[in-house]
C-alpha cells in the first residue's frame, strides 16, 4: 500500500514532523509512506488566484493524494484548533476536480507538549474532513501528550509511544483494505 503523510506544522523542530518521520519505520509490512511537501508551499487560498489557475504545488499535491491508497495527517494544535497552514492546504485541495480527499481513507494523529496531545485540533480537523467526504478512521486515536518528553532531537524516543502508534497504523491498514474491498465490490 502507498500512503502519503501531510504534516500540519512548518516549524523546523516540529514534534509532529518527527512523529511523521517515525511512521515509515513502524508501518505495517508492505506499506510505503511518503511525506508530502510542506504546507508552507501553498499561497493563502484566494478565489482570484484559483480563477487564474491552480498553483503548481496545489495540483501536484492533489495528484499525489489522489493516487495514494490513503492519507495520514499529523498535526499540532494551535489555539485549540487546526494550524492555519494545514487548513489552507486542505482548502486548496478541496477546490480541485475531482476532489482528492473524497472517499480517501484518512488517519489523523497529533503530538503536543500539552496534556491533551492535540485532541482539540483533531476534533476540528474531523469536522473539516466530513465536509470533504474523507473516510476518517475513528479509533484508535493517537494523541501524543507531553510530546517534548517523548521526542528528542527530531526522533521519537519513547518506545511506548512507538508501540501505540504502530498499533494504530496496523488498524489503519485493515481500515484501508476494507475501504478498497468495498470500492472494488461497489
Amino acid at each position: 500500500m502507498n500512503w502519503v503523510v501531510l504534516v500540519g506544522s512548518v516549524r523546523k523542530g516540529s514534534l509532529n514532523a518527527a512523529l511523521a518521520r517515525a511512521l515509515a519505520g513502524i508501518a505495517p509490512e508492505g506499506t510505503t509512506l511518503t511525506i508530502l511537501p510542506s504546507v508552507a508551499e501553498f499561497p493563502i487560498y484566494d478565489g482570484d488566484i484559483e480563477a487564474e489557475g491552480f498553483p503548481a504545488q496545489v495540483t501536484a499535491m492533489g495528484e499525489t493524494v489522489a493516487a495514494a491508497d490513503a492519507l495520514v495527517i499529523v498535526t499540532p494544535e494551535y489555539n485549540y484548533s487546526v494550524p492555519g497552514g494545514l487548513k489552507n492546504a486542505i482548502d486548496w485541495l478541496s477546490r480541485l476536480k475531482p476532489q482528492p480527499l473524497a472517499g480517501k481513507p484518512t488517519l489523523i494523529m497529533s503530538a503536543s507538549p500539552s496534556t491533551m496531545g492535540g485532541g482539540r485540533a483533531q476534533y476540528h480537523l474531523r469536522q473539516v474532513l466530513v465536509a470533504l467526504n474523507a473516510h476518517v478512521m475513528n479509533v484508535p486515536e493517537v494523541m501524543v501528550a507531553q510530546a517534548h518528553t517523548k521526542i528528542a532531537d527530531g526522533i521519537v524516543t519513547d518506545q511506548g509511544t512507538l508501540d501505540f502508534v504502530k498499533k494504530q497504523l496496523s488498524a489503519f491498514a485493515t481500515f484501508v483494505k476494507k475501504a478498497q474491498a468495498g470500492d472494488a465490490a461497489g
